[in-house]
């Protein structure tokens, strides 16, 4: 006869895999050691909006200030290599760097601590803050997509930009964490809306459109009205100009959750949280040169096979698909255009880890 386990060794059980939860997340924050970037400062002619200075590192800058340029950055441990790229690259190429200030949403509460040590360490001027995601209520809505990277809910927190910021930020460069950026950012930030326009984005009006939805979409005749007169087109989430105002105004985050609730009754699109947005803003986005999302250097989101930059001036490089630049760097298998990257890379060899 089996002997019932006594209670007190259930709460044993449990706590040692609370425990390893615990140091599964921390490990994954911490599973890489960065380099102190180099120190970034003003040009003359730069607004001052500095509002207290404590020595040549330490300072605070006005958040609500409309001189500052504003980037909203998603922030985890399994990207975190290649976010520090990026900040590195928006530093480097800036000409008010110390005017920028990086809106950071991380869902991994238990590693916050830990990625912020991490950003202040290799950026100790920056001037940024971490905003706590709680991913329950956007769980619940994704719908499973081609690739399971896509279906991450920090993937999803872009939606929520215009509820996570302060109030007082009313425009904000919301950039993804596979790219680095060779040119200024103020000049992508200073992209003109016009009267009506929420967001500003890259459009490619030669991508098949129709292939963003599902023939259950389009069989329908109360969904494909949903394009009616507007002439929409392909646009990239990763690099997006948005006005939070107009945005809260609006309720967007409402009318995108309102399609990804629809999306979990029947089937309408496949590809992560992409259609929502072409749903919601498609044909009625601000256009912005190609030049700052040269996307889709990781590839398909299949295979990630190498691919060319498009023909035209480059501001941005943008490794959306499958393939990052980094994994391919490590594994001895690079694409030619990932020596892009490399020059950004802030992660700490074993050798000087050691030394």
């Amino acid at each position: 006869m089996s002997k019932t386990k006594p209670p007190h060794h259930q709460q044993f059980l449990l706590l040692l895999l609370l425990f390893l939860l615990i140091v599964t997340a921390t490990n994954a924050a911490t599973k890489y050691k960065f380099k102190e970037a180099p120190q970034f400062y003003n040009s003359q002619n730069c607004p001052n909006i500095i509002i207290n200075q404590q020595g040549d590192e330490d300072h605070l800058i006005n958040t609500c200030s409309a001189e500052a340029i504003h980037v909203a950055m998603t922030l985890d441990a399994t990207y975190l290599r290649g976010s520090m790229a990026a900040i590195h690259s928006v530093l480097q190429h800036s000409s008010c760097p110390q005017n920028v200030l990086f809106h950071f949403v991380s869902s991994d509460k238990e590693a916050n601590n830990l990625l912020h040590e991490t950003i202040s360490h290799s950026f100790p001027s920056l001037s940024f803050q971490i905003y706590p995601f709680d991913d329950t209520a956007v769980s619940g809505l994704i719908s499973t997509s081609i690739r399971s990277a896509l279906d991450c809910p920090l993937n999803y927190a872009r939606n929520y930009l215009a509820n996570l910021l302060p109030p007082c930020v009313h425009k904000v460069v919301y950039l993804d964490s596979d790219l680095v950026l060779v040119d200024d950012i103020s000049k992508l930030a200073a992209t003109p809306l016009g009267d009506h326009a929420v967001l500003a984005a890259p459009e490619y009006c030669n991508a098949n459109f129709t292939s963003y939805f599902t023939p259950t979409f389009w069989s329908n005749p109360t969904l494909s009205l949903t394009f009616s007169g507007r002439n929409a087109c392909y646009f990239n989430t990763g690099v997006m100009v948005i006005d939070l105002e107009r945005w809260r105004k609006g309720d967007y985050t409402r009318k995108i959750v309102e399609w990804m609730e629809l999306q979990k009754r029947m089937r309408i699109y496949e590809l992560g949280s992409l259609p929502p947005f072409l749903l919601v803003f498609g044909g009625n986005i601000a256009p912005v040169d190609h030049r700052w999302n040269q996307h889709g250097l990781g590839g398909d989101n299949y295979r990630g096979l190498c691919r060319d930059l498009h023909p035209g001036p480059v501001s941005l490089l943008h490794w959306s698909g499958k393939g990052k630049p980094w994994v391919r760097l490590d594994a001895n298998r690079p694409c030619p255009l990932d020596a892009l990257w490399a020059p950004y890379d802030l992660l700490q060899t074993p050798f000087l880890l050691e030394s």
